[in-house]
């Protein structure tokens, strides 16, 4: 740890921010420099207009950064002397980096992110849904039709309804995460859904892939429910690559699948 009070030397050249979310790229930029060391606990910072004037951005940019830093304990601020970088913590909380926000390629992650946790929360749930949460998730989907026929782009009805498949295992944790995960979900479905509103294929098979989930669900099949919700996310990114959102390089591999890798349910919305 460093004595004296003394500003830090900045330990690597000053990168130039030329994108959106300034204020989640110069955080980005100071949160790379504690973790490697180059900003170590005791360092003071620079003050908010040397950090405006180094990286070309505004003051108000430099302290929307130092305020994410501050609620992730990160820097502490002592009252007339500026921020300090705090010890690590012993219990981190839970965050994604900022750039999960800002390319296609970050959407087809989150989408990945959403397949690990949904094929377990959906088999969970069916094997622990009670008759009262199918009918919730029943008339969850029917909220995402009407959202939609109504004008809207049922993002947050989509949400809603892997809410309530989080709601359904009897597991409070998972409807935390996803509560946690919307921030990020909720770009990246604006996407996913707008371009399956492009083409009516799209949209339709959307319904199916979300009618065979309740399907399973609701017959406890835990092993289809599994299936169904993995297949559905697998689906979101290749219609991605198919509407030309992304480039199907930025797809993952997947391994080859044979025909009892497809949805077995089609049932319309009771």
């Amino acid at each position: 740890m460093r004595t004296g009070g003394a500003p830090a030397p900045a330990a690597e050249p000053v990168r130039a921010l030329l994108v959106d979310r300034l204020s989640d790229q110069l955080a980005l930029i100071l949160a790379e420099q504690i973790d490697s060391g180059s900003l170590q606990p005791g360092d003071r910072l620079p003050t908010e207009a040397t950090l405006a004037n180094m990286h070309g951005v505004s003051r108000t940019v430099v302290r929307e950064a130092l305020h994410q830093l501050k609620s992730r304990g990160l820097l502490r601020s002592r009252q007339g002397s500026g921020a300090f970088v705090e010890p690590p913590a012993l219990n981190q909380p839970l965050a994604f980096d900022s750039r999960v926000l800002a390319s296609m390629t970050s959407v087809v992650q989150v989408v990945e992110v959403r397949r690990a946790l949904e094929g377990e929360i959906a088999a969970l749930a069916a094997e622990r849904a009670t008759r009262a949460q199918v009918s919730a998730l029943r008339s969850a989907l029917r909220c995402i039709d009407d959202s939609v026929a109504a004008g809207g782009d049922g993002v947050a009805e989509d949400l809603a309804f892997h809410r309530a498949i989080a709601d359904a295992t009897g597991n409070p944790q998972f409807a935390l995460l996803l509560g946690f995960l919307e921030q990020y979900l909720r770009d990246a479905m604006r996407v996913t859904r707008g371009n399956e509103a492009r083409r009516a294929d799209f949209a339709a098979a959307v319904r199916i892939e979300h009618a065979a989930i309740v399907a399973a669900i609701a017959a406890h099949d835990v092993d289809a429910a599994r299936c169904m919700a993995a297949r559905h996310m697998r689906q979101a990114a290749q219609r991605l690559a198919e509407g030309g959102v992304i480039v199907a390089s930025a797809m993952p591999a997947r391994r080859r699948t044979t025909g009892a890798g497809k949805p077995a349910v089609q049932q319309r919305y009771k």
